[in-house]
């Protein structure tokens, strides 16, 4: 059976820990460390909204994603004007699941801009940058609160993410470097605090996988997030 090489058990997540206020000018910026994973999400707020949706009344959110050069042991080039396809995937992906939590309506016709940098990366970037961003977007939605330009908040949900994953027939709960590597089944999972799904990502590497096998990893997926889920109520007390 595969020994994970961190010691956890198979439905274990990695220590997570979220570092609010961390930059001094972005309405809200949260530090997420998930294991050796660390995702700085800062949140802008900008008056205004997309053409299509001008005079609307509703808001928008969208998400852009990068890793530091350093974030990786062999040196990542930093991408200017042209996005690799898995840049864009991802960005995108954060984008929608922190949709997703907020009512556009409530929110009026301002921007929310969610920047997540990869400072270090063992896998799970992207589900680290949904989890932490969803801080980050509460902090930034509070102090426009605090200064009168809401009433409410508009969030009418949390939202987090986690990776699940297949090795040697074992499902196993958020993946590290080594296992996602290793793994012959690999998910991502984003779900909301009524574990109602919000995507789901995966692929089998190698081979297939049945229902059954489905089932255990969404199992796992679940125990997981709900974890996420009040750890993200603690850092917001």
């Amino acid at each position: 059976m595969w020994q994970r090489p961190d010691g956890r058990q198979p439905d274990q997540l990695r220590p997570v820990r979220f570092e609010r206020q961390f930059t001094r000018f972005a309405a809200g910026s949260v530090l997420t460390h998930c294991g050796d994973t660390q995702v700085l999400c800062t949140v802008t707020v900008q008056p205004g909204v997309p053409k299509f949706l001008a005079g609307t009344g509703q808001g928008w959110l969208t998400a852009e994603y990068r890793m530091l050069p350093g974030a990786t042991p062999q040196r990542q080039e930093r991408e200017f004007m042209k996005l690799s396809g898995r840049t864009q995937e991802i960005q995108r992906l954060i984008g929608r699941s922190l949709r997703s939590a907020i009512d556009m309506k409530a929110l009026g016709e301002r921007t929310l801009i969610v920047d997540a940098d990869v400072l270090q990366a063992d896998a799970g970037t992207r589900t680290t940058a949904i989890t932490g961003g969803y801080v980050a977007v509460s902090d930034a939605l509070q102090k426009l609160i605090e200064r009168g330009e809401l009433e409410r908040s508009p969030l009418h949900h949390q939202v987090a993410a986690v990776s699940i994953g297949l090795i040697e027939e074992v499902p196993l709960l958020d993946l590290n470097y080594p296992e996602d590597v290793a793994a012959t089944v690999d998910f991502n999972v984003v779900l909301n605090q009524d574990l109602s799904l919000i995507e789901l990502q995966g692929t089998a590497e190698e081979g297939s996988f049945t229902r059954v096998q489905l089932n255990q990893m969404m199992d796992l997926a679940e125990k997981g997030i709900q974890e996420l889920l009040e750890l993200q109520r603690q850092a917001l007390q």
